[in-house]
């Protein structure tokens, strides 16, 4: 198997107030949308997380190796346990992603030398919407082992293939009640945003392909 999609959850949503993963969206949760993009995307998805917590959402859940360790222990978690080439892993609290914006991650990986496909957002990489090779995994392992945790200080190290020319709303985070509030509320329902940019920014009349570095 050349891809495998997981979900990250569990994280502790202190400025939440609540766990992000099983807020209520679209009739379903965080959780199952975020699972359902991944699946759309590259033919499966899982999550990683708490078993008992996470398990009557209806899809596999993985317990994290490495719990404390924020996302970079869920992402080595993915790679770990999968048999597939490369994994594709994002945060569940990034509604607006698009299948297409993780097709177009995912594709990349057949023509990069390199071990990551990493997207570029406003304020840089976005390495909890990105997809790793497995060869990650023993740079990941030593970070964890230094007490290295923030991905964006990584990911340089995973050989990364940058992305740009995403649409910055596709990696908008729902850290806060506002967030959720603001969000839910906004003008632009996901019909109307997927049928305008499905996650990637088109600058020309002529869709070009994504913008390496």
């Amino acid at each position: 198997m050349r891809h495998a999609g997981f979900v990250l959850v569990g994280g502790k949503s202190s400025r939440m107030g609540r766990d992000k993963a099983l807020l209520a969206w679209n009739g379903t949760t965080l959780a199952q949308h975020a699972a359902r993009i991944v699946e759309e995307a590259c033919g499966s998805a899982a999550l990683v997380g708490d078993p008992a917590r996470y398990g009557s959402l209806g899809l596999r859940v993985f317990a994290d190796r490495f719990p404390g360790c924020g996302p970079i222990g869920g992402i080595v978690t993915a790679l770990t346990v999968s048999s597939a080439e490369w994994c594709l892993v994002i945060g569940c609290d990034m509604p607006a992603l698009s299948p297409e914006a993780l097709r177009l991650l995912l594709a990349e990986t057949d023509r990069t030398d390199g071990e990551s496909v990493v997207p570029l957002g406003e304020g840089g990489p976005e390495p909890l919407c990105a997809v790793y090779h497995r060869a990650c995994l023993p740079a990941l392992e030593k970070a964890i082992s230094e007490g290295r945790f923030r991905m964006r200080d990584i990911v340089n190290e995973l050989r990364p293939r940058f992305l740009a020319g995403f649409d910055p709303a596709s990696f908008a985070n729902l850290n806060t009640p506002e967030d959720l509030e603001a969000f839910s509320h906004s003008g632009e329902n996901r019909a109307q945003r997927d049928a305008a940019h499905p996650g990637f920014r088109f600058p020309g009349q002529t869709p070009p392909g994504p913008v390496r570095s």
